[in-house]
This record gives C-alpha cells, sequence and structure tokens, in this order.
C-alpha cells in the first residue's frame, strides 16, 4: 500500500508540475521530482542528505573551479585559520613516534598560564589516552579543542620527572597568527612575512609597520609568497597603507554584478616609503590584489615568479543546516583593467589543478625566455607607462628563476617521508635545555650554531632503512647546504619563533637575495 501511494504521488507530480509550470520553472521542478522519486522508489534505502549534496555538488563542480559547496563542518575548518582565533587549550605541537610532543605554547594561553612547557608530551585528554595507541592526529586535535570555559584535563610526560604531570586547563580563545615575521633584513630595510589575510592580518600589518618605522625603515620588503589569499576587505585595508589617497586598489565586476571600486584613503602609514612585494606561483587571490595594485600604480616592484591566478570573486549563501555554497559571482581586476583570474574550462578541476605541473614542465618556473603574453593582454601602469600584462596572474617585474639544482630529489624525499622533521623534533627534544643554556638570545645562535653531524648522519641512515638515498655523492653534497639550512631555521623556530624561522630560512631564498641586490643597485 505504501508503495502505491508513493508511486501515485511521483506520478501525479511528474505528471502535472512540468505541464503546469512556466519554462523557467521546469529545470527546478525536474530537480524536484527526481530527489522525491529517487528517495521514494528507488530499490535499495538512500541517505536522502547525502543525495541532495550529491545533487548540490555535481552543480557546483559543472562551473568554475573556485565555486563550492562545504558542509557546516567543512565550513568552521576553512573558516577557523582566517577568524583569527580558535578556542583551546593554546599549544603548537607535532607528533613523533605516535605522541603529542609540545613544540611551543601560545604566549598568554590557557596552557602557558598553567605551566605547560615545550618538549612536554601529552599522553591524555581527559583521561582518554592519546599516546601510542595510533590516535590520528585529527582526533587529538579534536579532543583538545572545546568551547571557551570548558576544561580539559591533560596528563603529561615531562623529561626529568618520573611521574605522569596532571594539568587541568580551561580552555579559551587562542589567536591565530597570519604575520608570520617581521624584522629588519637590512639596516633600513624593514621585512613583514604574511601567511594569510585573516580577520586579524590588517591590525597585525599596522603592529608590524609601527615596529619598523620605530627602527628606522625607509624600505619594506613585502613577502607574500605561498599566500594563498584570504579576506578581501584585509587585503584592501593593508593596499590602502602603502597608496596614496583615491588611488583605486581593485575593482570587481560580473554578469549581476555591478562594477565596484575600492579606492585608497588619505593618512596610510607608509605612502612614500619603497616597497617591494615577493611573490611567487602560490600567490593568490587577495595577495594577487595588493601586488597587482602596488604595480600598477608604480607604487613598488614586485619580485619573484607569475602568481597563481585567482580572480575570481566568491559570495557565500548559507544554506539552513549550516552548510553553504560559495558561488562565484564576480572577476577582480587590477586598476588598469587587469583581470587576474587565469583561463580555465567550466568543470575541468583537473587541468586547472595540474596548471602549476604544467608552468614547470613548460619551462616557465625556470627560464624566463619560456613565458609569452599576446599583445592583446598588455596593459601599461598609471604613472611610468610601464608594460604589464593581464591573462592569469601577475608576472614580477623582476623574474626569478626556480633553482632546481639546490632542492634535490633527496632532500624532496627526505621531507616526503619527514624523516628531517622528525630527527629535528627529537634532536630539539633531547637537547632544549642545553641548546637554552648555550644560546640565550637568538643572535648568538644565529651567529655560532651549526647542525651537528651526528643529526646529519642520523638522517642519511634513517633514510637508508626506508629504502631512500643519494643518487651519489655529488647528490648528497648539493644537498646538505640546503639541508642544514632547513634545519637550523626549524631548531629556531621551536626555540623562539617563526620570524626567527624566516630569518634564516631567506638566507637561501632566492627570490629574497634578488630583492636586496635590487634594493642595493637601486641605493
Amino acid at each position: 500500500m505504501f508503495f502505491r501511494k508513493t508511486l501515485v504521488l511521483a506520478m501525479l507530480l511528474v505528471s502535472t508540475s512540468l505541464a503546469a509550470q512556466k519554462n523557467d520553472d521546469i529545470p527546478l521542478r525536474k530537480l524536484q521530482i527526481a530527489e522525491i522519486t529517487v528517495n521514494n522508489l528507488y530499490v535499495d534505502s538512500v541517505d536522502e542528505k547525502k543525495l541532495v549534496e550529491d545533487a548540490i555538488r555535481g552543480m557546483i563542480e559543472k562551473l568554475d573551479p573556485h565555486s563550492s559547496y562545504m558542509t557546516a563542518k567543512e565550513v568552521k575548518a576553512a573558516n577557523e585559520p582566517l577568524q583569527g582565533n580558535f578556542e583551546g587549550i593554546g599549544i603548537q605541537f607535532n607528533v613523533v613516534e605516535d605522541t603529542l610532543l609540545v613544540i611551543q605554547t601560545i604566549t598568554g594561553g590557557p596552557s602557558e598560564k598553567k605551566g605547560v612547557m615545550a618538549g612536554d608530551r601529552v599522553v591524555s585528554v581527559n583521561d582518554t589516552t592519546i599516546a601510542g595507541v595510533k590516535m590520528p592526529r585529527e582526533e587529538m586535535v579534536r579532543r583538545m579543542r572545546g568551547p571557551k570555559g570548558t576544561k580539559a584535563v591533560l596528563g603529561v610526560v615531562r623529561r626529568g620527572v618520573s611521574d605522569t604531570l596532571r594539568f587541568v586547563i580551561t580552555r579559551d580563545k587562542i589567536p591565530l597568527k597570519s604575520v608570520d615575521a617581521t624584522y629588519m633584513i637590512r639596516p633600513e630595510v624593514g621585512y613583514i612575512r604574511i601567511g594569510n589575510f585573516g580577520a586579524q592580518t590588517y591590525d597585525e600589518f599596522k603592529e608590524s609597520l609601527a615596529s619598523l618605522l620605530g627602527q628606522g625603515m625607509k624600505t619594506l620588503v613585502l613577502d607574500l609568497q605561498e599566500n594563498g589569499g584570504g579576506y578581501l576587505h584585509a587585503a584592501v585595508e593593508i593596499a590602502d597603507e602603502l597608496l596614496a589617497d583615491n588611488e583605486l586598489i581593485v575593482y570587481t565586476e560580473g554578469r549581476r554584478m555591478r562594477r565596484h571600486d575600492y579606492i585608497a584613503t588619505s593618512g596610510g602609514m607608509f605612502e612614500t616609503g619603497r616597497v617591494i612585494v615577493l611573490v611567487d606561483s602560490y600567490s593568490a587571490s587577495a595577495s594577487e590584489i595588493v601586488t597587482g595594485a602596488i604595480q600598477d600604480h608604480d607604487r613598488g616592484i614586485v619580485v619573484g615568479r607569475r602568481t597563481f591566478g585567482k580572480g575570481l570573486v566568491q559570495r557565500i549563501f548559507d544554506l539552513p543546516d549550516g552548510s553553504v555554497i560559495r558561488l562565484t559571482t564576480a572577476h577582480y581586476y587590477t586598476p588598469v583593467g587587469r583581470c587576474i583570474q587565469k583561463p580555465y574550462k567550466k568543470g575541468n578541476q583537473r587541468d586547472y589543478a595540474m596548471d602549476l605541473i604544467n608552468r614547470l614542465k613548460s619551462g616557465e618556473l625556470t627560464n624566463a625566455d619560456s613565458i609569452h603574453f599576446a599583445d592583446s593582454l598588455r596593459f601599461f601602469t598609471l604613472k611610468e607607462h610601464r608594460a604589464v600584462y593581464g591573462g592569469g596572474g601577475i608576472m614580477p617585474d623582476y623574474y626569478v628563476p626556480l633553482d632546481t639544482t639546490k632542492y634535490t630529489p633527496f632532500n624532496r624525499q627526505l621531507n616526503a617521508k619527514s624523516i628531517s622533521i622528525n630527527a629535528y623534533l627529537r634532536y630539539v627534544d633531547n637537547n632544549r635545555k642545553q641548546l637554552k643554556k648555550k644560546y640565550p638570545t637568538f643572535e648568538k645562535f644565529h651567529r655560532e650554531y651549526e647542525i651537528p653531524q651526528k643529526l646529519i648522519d642520523e638522517i642519511v641512515a634513517e633514510a637508508a632503512k626506508q629504502k631512500i638515498t643519494p643518487k651519489d655523492d655529488e647528490e648528497l653534497q648539493r644537498t646538505l647546504p640546503y639541508l642544514c639550512n632547513q634545519l637550523k631555521a626549524l631548531i629556531a623556530r621551536d626555540l623562539w619563533s617563526t620570524t626567527e624561522y624566516f630569518v634564516i630560512i631567506n638566507e637561501t631564498s632566492d627570490i629574497v637575495n634578488r630583492a636586496l641586490q635590487l634594493i642595493d643597485q637601486q641605493q
């Protein structure tokens, strides 16, 4: 009887609705009828919620590469790095040999206040063992995070202490920094690296600018390498601090979206000093907005490699269950009218995802002569009338090729298998007190510390166990300088912060060093 009633209902819907509706309504009614029919008449039971989600994903996947459907859980995970905070216990950690190792406590956070220290091993959370049980990292994170005001009881093993320590920590708001590094890279030359454009990035950027100006900065190196973007308003606010009053920063326009201009205001903190922007193939979206504005107004120079080319504007449409549709509604355009978005075929996600690999195969990443632009894509900057090009991403004023000989296949495998990372974590864990005692300041560490041969031998031996070996001694010798610098930077980050990491890692960055050469030449 139920089957018959359901069948009659479905057939009535099919027979009446398509005939009665206007042509414009037919596609929507077809979708409704299809869902009702499958849900009620399919031979096996179906998950109606998943059925609807799959239908939505199917529609969105046929559009551009950046429109998407996200569940409520996915929305939370995606937004957290951009919101500037999360709720938890306030530690940075890594998992070593199936155990959670505290790398650093967040300054002023609840764990630091209770006495949790770098080097501690968290073996249990709320009486649930998390060490030695092969618990996924995501599950460890889930157990430590929670609403502000709730409590997490940690069981902690500390080197030199025989008993397991117990900490009752009240969860709180934990800040997430998006400015990764701020320091004077040379006399009168300040350096700021932004990891993404989040809700707090503008405030962090102003704080960094004020600090550097107080130290006599006259030239700003703004590092946007590997910055995948984020909030448009953060990019506009940061560009506003560097551009003069009434200068166009970016504009958006779409089929149903009228042009909207974002204009700089007066009183920026750094409107006259020199600016150099560093970019690479992973600099995208908001990064490209800032870069394009600086380049188009001849406000500064751009150094590095062609940016990603993500110039599509997404608008969020909330759905009743907390899920959202991120739908592309417009394009970003630089002040001279360049469309930032690189070409794509609707529904062809694979080719779009392979773009960076194709750049490497074509020679674009290693040889400037491999890059060609059509005359139709040529634009001219607003003050000096220099030629710049549209058609996807921002092409730097000074191209820096990718040096594939420096980062050897052996080094890639060491990192891919986490051999270098795990070795450094064990080394710091075993030597933290001795290192802090011998190098009480970063300046002393930076000046005097060298990676011990024992650590290198350990890494090479562990790699050999996993059947990872350099092709020959020549490859090993090419690997060692980069590997040692990487290890030293990681150790510095562990003992101090990400700023110290970049102080060291930038010494081997071809893009950073090219920018410094240009500064020297222009003085």
